[in-house]
C-alpha cells in the first residue's frame, strides 16, 4: 500500500505578516496532483490542519476545497487533530465525512478504533492518535500521571491490543501529534511542554510498522518507521535551510517500509544575513538573496540611519531586521545595570542612548536631554506646589 504523509499545513498562518494563503493553496493543488501522479492509496494528515482553533473564513474555505478535491480522487484520507487544532471544531460532521473517504480522527477514546484499508495483500490498519493534552485526557486513559509519554503510552495500548485481535499479518500505521526524542524543533512549532516534559520516546510506539508523526516543522527520520513529514511550508526563518516535502511510503505485504521525498512548491526562498549594513548592500555574493525573504542581522557598532529602507532597495522582501552590534566585550553594555548607581539623570539618559545606539549624544542631544528633563523637574516641582 502506498502512503502520502503530510502534516502541519497551519491553514491561515502568515510568515512575518506576508500571508501565506496562496501559497498554501498552492501546496493543495500540488498534493492532489501527487496524489494522482504517484498513484497513492491513502492520504495521511498528521496534525496542525489550522494554524488556530478559531481559523479565519478564508481558512476554512481552503480546507473545504481540499476536501472535496481528496473526496473527488476516490483516495481515503485519514486526518487527526494537531495543537493548534480544535479537536471538537475539526471534527464536525466526521462521521458523514466518512462515508465519503475523509476520516476525521479528532476524539481521543477512539485510538483504538482504526480505520481499515485493503489492498492485494490484506488489511491495513490505520489508528489516528490526535494531539493528546495530559492534563485533558489523563482520567481517560487511567494514568496517574499528567506526563505527555504516559497518555501515549496508554493510547499506543489501545492500538496494539485491537491490533491483537485482528488476523495475522494486518499492517498497521500510527499518526500521532507530538515532541519525540530525536526530533529536531524550529522556532515556529508551540510549546507543548505545559502538562508535562514534552518529549516521548520513539519505543512508545513499538509494536506497530510506521508512525507518521506530525507537530515539528522538519522532515526528519527518527527510524525507518517513524518519521516527521514536517510542514509544507516554512513559517519561521529558523526553517531557512529546511526541505520542504511529503513522504512517499510504500508498506509491502510484510510490513517493510520504504520512502521518499516529494518536494512542495517554494514560494520564495529564505535567507539568513548577517553584517554590516554596508557590506550587507555591497557583498556581491548576496546577490543571490535579492528575491529571497530576508532576515537581516546588522552588526555595526552604531545603529544606521533607516537601515530598513536602504536594506530594502537591494533585498525588497527583507521582513526582520536584528541588530546585534560588534562590540568590545568590556562595552558600556556589559556593564551598564551597575554604571547607573550614584549618577544623575542627565548622566543616565546619556548613557541610555549610549547602550541603545553605541554612541554617545552630540552637544545638540545632551541639551535637548538636559531642557526635557529640566522640563520634568518644572512640572513635578509646580505638581508639589499645587498640594
Amino acid at each position: 500500500m502506498r502512503l502520502l504523509h503530510t502534516s502541519d499545513w497551519h491553514l491561515g498562518r502568515s510568515f512575518h505578516r506576508v500571508g501565506m494563503l496562496g501559497a498554501q493553496a498552492e501546496f493543495i493543488r500540488h498534493l492532489v496532483a501527487t496524489v494522482r501522479e504517484h498513484d497513492v492509496d491513502a492520504v495521511v494528515v498528521s496534525g496542525d490542519v489550522y494554524d488556530r482553533a478559531v481559523p479565519p473564513l478564508a481558512a476554512v474555505e481552503l480546507f473545504d476545497d481540499a476536501l472535496h478535491r481528496l473526496a473527488a480522487l476516490g483516495v481515503p484520507t485519514v486526518m487527526i487533530s494537531g495543537n493548534h487544532d480544535s479537536a471538537r471544531r475539526l471534527g464536525v460532521g466526521a462521521g458523514l465525512m466518512g462515508s465519503a473517504g475523509i476520516h476525521l480522527r479528532t476524539d481521543p477514546s477512539a485510538c483504538g478504533t482504526p480505520v481499515v484499508l485493503s489492498d492485494e495483500h490484506g488489511d491495513v490498519a490505520l489508528y489516528g492518535l490526535p494531539y493528546l493534552e495530559p492534563a485533558l485526557v489523563k482520567d481517560a486513559f487511567e494514568v496517574e500521571r499528567a506526563g505527555h509519554e504516559a497518555v501515549l503510552a496508554a493510547a499506543m495500548d489501545r492500538v496494539r491490543a485491537d491490533l491483537a485481535a485482528r488476523p495475522p499479518g494486518t499492517r498497521s500505521v500510527v499518526l500521532a501529534h507530538a515532541f519525540v526524542t530525536g526530533g529536531e524543533p524550529s522556532d515556529s512549532e508551540r510549546d507543548i511542554t505545559v502538562g508535562g516534559v514534552a518529549a516521548v520516546p520513539a519505543g512508545v510506539f513499538d509494536g506497530v510498522d510506521y508512525v507518521a508523526l506530525g507537530h515539528l516543522h522538519g522532515c526528519q527520520t527518527l527510524t525507518d518507521r517513524v518519521r516527521y513529514s514536517g510542514s509544507p511550508l516554512p513559517y519561521s526563518f529558523s526553517e531557512a535551510n529546511h526541505r520542504k516535502t511529503m513522504w512517499l511510503v510504500d508498506l509491502a505485504a510484510d510490513g517493510a517500509v520504504t520512502a521518499e521525498r516529494v518536494d512542495c512548491p517554494v514560494p520564495r526562498a529564505l535567507a539568513r544575513i548577517r553584517g554590516t549594513l554596508e557590506d550587507l548592500l555591497a557583498d556581491p555574493a548576496l546577490a543571490r538573496h535579492q528575491e529571497a525573504w530576508v532576515e537581516a542581522t546588522l552588526t555595526d557598532a552604531v545603529r544606521p540611519t533607516d537601515p530598513m529602507a536602504r536594506l530594502t532597495e537591494r533585498f525588497p522582501h527583507t521582513l526582520t531586521l536584528v541588530f546585534d552590534p560588534d562590540r568590545a566585550a568590556d562595552g558600556p553594555e556589559v556593564s551598564y545595570a551597575r554604571r547607573l548607581a550614584g549618577r544623575d539623570d542627565q548622566q543616565i539618559a546619556e548613557d541610555f542612548v549610549t547602550h541603545v545606539r553605541g554612541a554617545g549624544p552630540d552637544a545638540h542631544e545632551r541639551a535637548v536631554l538636559r531642557d526635557a528633563l529640566d522640563g520634568v523637574r518644572a512640572d513635578d516641582a509646580a505638581r508639589e506646589v499645587a498640594r
